[in-house]
């Protein structure tokens, strides 16, 4: 026995607000069959009916700043060299980093610390890539 999709109806849509699957009323019907539009009961937003099931989940941020496709390494480390203060410290996995601090790095040259995580790891632009690093060992 099938349920019915009318106008008015309850439906299961993933809702493009919310970004999850929720409760919805039918707006409209494409079809005697399809559903065309439906609202969110949650956001009240008004969108085209998606089924749940074949929306695929999108991976969660980490957290990071998003970066421009078209920004080069080079143009990141410009910006992250401009932003910091303090004086260069050479780069030794003994020493402590924080976010901003500028390290002069033996073998990649100068860098600037962009996030430190894990407690012991920080991450580095350099002028012409970005490295991973250990440090407080």
């Amino acid at each position: 026995m099938s349920e019915e999709v009318a106008v008015g109806k309850e439906v299961l849509s993933h809702c493009n607000k919310c970004k999850l699957p929720l409760a919805h009323i039918i707006v409209n019907m494409k079809t005697k069959t399809t559903i065309g539009k439906v609202t969110c009961k949650t956001c009240d937003a008004t969108h085209v009916y998606k089924d749940p099931s074949k929306v695929r989940a999108k991976k969660k941020a980490t957290g990071t700043r998003k970066r421009k496709a078209t920004d080069s390494i080079a143009d990141l480390w410009l910006e992250a060299v401009s932003k910091s203060e303090g004086q260069e410290k050479p780069y030794s996995p003994k020493a402590e980093f924080t976010t901003g601090d500028i390290i002069d790095h033996s073998k990649f040259g100068p860098g600037v610390v962009e996030k430190c995580f894990d407690g012991n790891k920080i991450e580095v632009i350099f002028r012409h890539e970005i490295k991973i690093l250990m440090h407080k060992l």
